[in-house]
């Protein structure tokens, strides 16, 4: 097809511009990409709102995932354990054929757990709009949990006063605190024990908080790694670069 010569002429010199660009100072061949298709560096604006975008997803994903049944339970990973307070009523329980109130009370920490993460959600969104300019330009930098480490140094303290209350409420409704006290009054029965020192609801507030920054972490790994995760155009947009 003929091509009159002033097109072919701009065409020669866009392709000699092209070569000679790796040779300039300071280029980047990765840039090269952005050149070609038109992109080019993104705008605050974008990066804030696909980190928020990020979070969001993130903070959903991971609160489906461990509020389902055996969320915590099933998963070795976050499973909530007996604490180290408990260890030696355990043994001793398990040893005179009591075991099973031991089992009875680990459940029911990681049911509480479970029943309770599924609210997370709508308490972590304040949280995201109030992240800045300097923020997500530190996480979009930043390692693979980056976001993840800014969002528990910066709510951690308030979550847990919000999540507080919901693990007790579920606690209660669940009966976790009557299989904790009837594990003690077991216990206690035993001659030569003693009560151990123990808050049930702070500890599984504390746990259920480590798994569910554990499984959003895990998440924001994958919207960051695998491009199969970045579910909307604005995450792959400011992920893909």
């Amino acid at each position: 097809m003929h091509r009159p010569p002033n097109v072919v002429l701009a065409t020669l010199l866009s392709l000699a511009a092209l070569a000679l660009l790796p040779a300039c100072a300071g280029f980047d061949p990765g840039s090269l990409g952005d050149i070609l298709d038109g992109g080019g560096p993104l705008d605050d604006a974008t990066i804030v709102s696909g980190l928020r975008e990020a979070l969001n997803i993130g903070t959903q994903r991971a609160s489906a995932s461990v509020s389902r049944t055996d969320g915590y339970f099933g998963n070795a990973r976050i499973r909530i354990p007996l604490p180290q307070e408990l260890d030696s009523a355990a043994s001793t329980l398990r040893s005179v054929g009591l075991g099973s109130h031991v089992d009875d009370f680990e459940l029911a920490m990681n049911r509480a757990a479970e029943a309770a993460a599924g609210e997370a959600v709508d308490v972590f969104w304040s949280a995201i709009r109030s992240m800045t300019i300097a923020d997500a330009r530190g996480i979009l930098n930043g390692p693979d949990t980056a976001a993840t480490a800014y969002f528990r140094r910066t709510t951690e303290t308030k979550l847990e006063a919000r999540f507080a209350p919901i693990v007790d409420e579920k606690m209660t409704a669940l009966g976790t605190v009557r299989v904790y006290d009837r594990l003690v009054a077991a216990y206690d029965a035993l001659p030569l024990t003693t009560r151990p020192a123990f808050d049930p609801r702070a500890y599984v507030t504390d746990r259920a908080l480590d798994g569910l920054f554990t499984v959003l972490g895990d998440e924001e790994k994958r919207i960051r790694d695998d491009p199969a995760a970045r579910t909307t155009e604005l995450l792959r947009k400011v992920f893909g670069r």
